[in-house]
């Protein structure tokens, strides 16, 4: 590649950020399709590693992420593990482990089918038939007038009742966007189930309607791409950040690490210069397109001087603070065999913690013999304190909640990291899609500007693939 560090230097497209997202983009863009020419691509990343948000580490034989765990083995996930070597790293956890939730001082499996529904004793007899009337479509009207945007608070509690909502719901929103129910939006947050509702006026006939109605395209299996089931988690070997490291591999001097972004500036001629602090000093590289894949508080500080209400809907995307606890114990410290994906804990049951992934029981491999791993949640849009503690007040609060929950002998923690994330995940709060709309139609005055990040549709990993490799495609399409 050109050197990108001369300023007279041209590229095809700048990606800004070193995440999965620009590094799947940048990947995608990188093969060029039939009609295509190579693009000329740079990848630019502040921090002086790729991954962003994914954070794995290991010592003492514990090996543990401080991010995201795990990921959904979605098509388009697996197939980019495989293109950039990492098929024999895969780990696929046992789709049958059960997962609990903390409800009145016991664990209780949460409900996978309906027969477990019916068995299960995480809802009352009372409880379980509210849920069924509604689910079958006999919901009341909405609060106010029907063009009232919900929260996902009242969504549920309209279709599936009080407990549902209390004792599944509320404890799922705090282990996906560690939220708030009663300021998240149905509409932005849990799309495809407010879907049904609009598709055939119940959660159970529009499910059955939308079966009915969707055409599965005839796509080939690729046979060198691993099938999982559903229900599965995959990791790898050596943990989720294999993933960006190896996609990083592929581009080679591509990627540029410690390039800090200071300003963007477009061009009467249609381009953009991008001004980096690098360690070599200040560079210039001016690019057709640019692509910034940073969460929305850092997009801003570029994007607002070029337009002020672009920046302010930017600005109304909230992230609140999370801690991601690692913590060691020996096996016999706990009261229940440790055999299981984790458990959630709803608010309101006198814990702190959000929920306690099971690291050791997920992957094998992930601890010593004899010991037992746990990677805990704490802090939230319900609880954004978390962030005036200090690393030795959130242990000890994370550890007394686990003498509670799991532990049944106040045993000293090995602690292997305190990661203290002070703006986690993007809450989509109410008039979230609003504000999207915003800014994608702010966004229409700078032709080959682009946005790609966790903040839009969809906070999960495969999420960031999929949106990257459509995002992918609108460039070769504005390139032509």
């Amino acid at each position: 590649m050109t050197e990108a560090a001369n300023p007279s230097t041209t590229v095809d497209v700048l990606i800004v950020g070193a995440g999965i997202s620009g590094l799947s983009m940048a990947h995608d863009l990188q093969h060029p399709r039939k009609s295509d020419r190579p693009f000329n691509i740079l990848v630019a990343e502040s921090q002086g590693r790729v991954g962003g948000r994914i954070v794995t580490a290991s010592g003492d034989g514990f090996l543990w992420e401080s991010g995201p765990n795990s990921f959904a083995p979605t098509p388009e996930l697996m197939k980019l593990a495989v293109d950039v070597g990492l098929k024999d790293e895969l780990l696929l956890a046992d789709r049958f482990l059960p997962r609990f939730v903390y409800w009145q001082g016991e664990l209780m499996p949460v409900p996978m089918s309906p027969p477990a529904m019916v068995k299960s004793k995480l809802l009352s007899v009372p409880g379980k038939l509210r849920a069924l009337v509604g689910a079958l479509g006999f919901v009341g009207p909405k609060m106010g007038s029907e063009e009232r945007e919900e929260t996902v608070a009242e969504f549920f509690r309209r279709h599936l009742g009080d407990e549902v909502l209390k004792r599944l719901v509320e404890p799922f929103v705090s282990g996906v966007y560690a939220g708030d129910p009663n300021q998240l939006s149905a509409s932005a947050a849990f799309s495809r189930v407010k879907r049904l509702e609009e598709i055939g006026g119940g959660l159970v006939a529009g499910a059955i309607l939308s079966a009915k109605n969707k055409k599965k395209p005839a796509v080939a299996v690729d046979p060198n791409v691993p099938q999982a089931k559903r229900g599965q988690l995959g990791s790898f070997r050596e943990g989720l950040e294999a993933l960006p490291k190896a996609i990083a591999g592929t581009l080679g001097d591509a990627v540029k690490l410690n390039w800090h972004l200071l300003r963007l500036s477009p061009r009467e001629k249609g381009t953009y210069i991008a001004e980096f602090s690098t360690p070599e000093g200040v560079k210039q590289v001016e690019s057709r397109s640019v692509v910034l894949t940073t969460p929305t508080y850092a997009s801003v500080e570029i994007l607002e001087p070029l337009d002020v209400e672009l920046g302010m809907a930017l600005k109304g995307i909230t992230y609140p603070s999370v801690a991601c606890v690692v913590l060691g114990y020996p096996t016999e410290a706990f009261k229940r065999p440790m055999k299981g994906f984790g458990n959630l804990i709803p608010r309101g049951q006198g814990i702190r913690t959000l929920g306690t992934i099971w690291g050791s029981s997920l992957f094998p491999g992930r601890a010593p013999q004899g010991w037992e791993m746990v990677i805990n949640f704490i802090g939230g849009a319900t609880d954004n304190a978390i962030a005036n503690l200090s690393e030795e007040e959130i242990v000890n609060a994370v550890h007394r909640d686990l003498c509670q929950t799991l532990l049944g002998e106040d045993v000293e923690p090995k602690v292997l990291a305190v990661h203290l994330w002070k703006r986690a995940i993007p809450q989509y709060n109410l008039g979230h899609l609003q504000r999207l709309h915003r800014i994608e139609r702010q966004l229409q005055q700078f032709p080959g500007l682009y946005l790609c990040g966790n903040y839009s549709d969809g906070v999960a990993l495969g999420d960031c693939v999929r949106r990257a490799q459509e995002g992918a495609e609108k460039l070769r399409e504005y390139l032509r």
